[in-house]
């Protein structure tokens, strides 16, 4: 396994658990760039997910700003969906072209994130919404994220702030936990999809990247902690996401 693609994950999952998300679409563009097989991806990097984003809930939930409850019409939906996802094959431009525009979307959102001491809105000023609409939403995101093995926060939290769901901190502990969800589910449908096409072998070689991930994801969560400069933190995690968007989109280009 090269060292800089274990030292990339690791400083990957350092930034992304700084902020509470998990860092699969990265994880996969990483090992796009890296030359890796397509169809082992998603696995390695939900697998990666997992184990960063639980540092994340732990801390949102000793804070309070967890709320399973309110998030269940948006689960209901999304955990079959991202099973379906993970089960169904799919091809390496399709594959490509939509984690770049997943990148892109999460870099763009954390750039012009807002700032956790912002004044938290009053209770009146968040939106109920429909449970019929919040279904449909996570089993589109579920599906989504499901095919391309990633988590799904990156395309809820752009929604929730949308509907004026919840404060900022309240939307990055729903994210982190449909992440988690999505991604176990996703990953059942993944392990299924490739034992079935007899390539969970290949995923063998890159074992020291979930324990690279462990503890770069120990370290962001240290870092969210002690509030060492978040906005520069987020900065930061904004450009390296924006940076891998660009390279994947770039090779995208000359597969279509």
């Amino acid at each position: 396994m090269p060292p800089l693609l274990i030292a990339a994950f690791l400083i990957t999952a350092l930034l992304y658990a700084s902020v509470g998300f998990g860092g699969g679409s990265t994880y996969n563009a990483l090992l796009v760039l890296s030359g890796a097989d397509y169809r082992v991806m998603p696995l390695i990097a939900l697998v990666c997910n997992m184990i960063v984003v639980c540092g994340g809930i732990w801390r949102f939930a000793r804070t309070g700003d967890l709320s399973a409850r309110r998030l269940l019409p948006f689960l209901a939906a999304s955990v079959p969906a991202a099973w379906i996802g993970g089960r169904t094959p799919i091809s390496e431009t399709f594959f490509v072209g939509v984690l770049g525009g997943a990148l892109l979307l999460s870099g763009i959102r954390l750039t012009f994130q807002k700032r956790e001491s912002e004044p938290v809105p009053r209770h009146d000023s968040t939106r109920r919404i429909h449970p019929i609409l919040s279904t449909s939403l996570g089993g589109a995101i579920g599906l989504l994220s499901g095919l391309v093995g990633i988590g799904g926060g990156i395309f809820l939290a752009p929604v929730l702030y949308f509907m004026r769901w919840g404060t900022p901190r309240q939307i990055a502990a729903a994210s982190s936990l449909f992440i988690l969800v999505n991604s176990f589910s996703g990953l059942a449908g993944q392990l299924m999809k490739l034992q079935d096409m007899a390539l969970l072998s290949e995923a063998a070689p890159y074992w020291s990247l979930p324990i690279a991930v462990l503890i770069g994801g120990q370290a962001g969560s240290w870092l969210a902690s002690y509030k060492l400069k978040p906005d520069l933190i987020r900065r930061l995690t904004a450009l390296l996401i924006l940076y891998v968007a660009a390279r994947l989109l770039w090779r995208w280009t000359g597969m279509i």
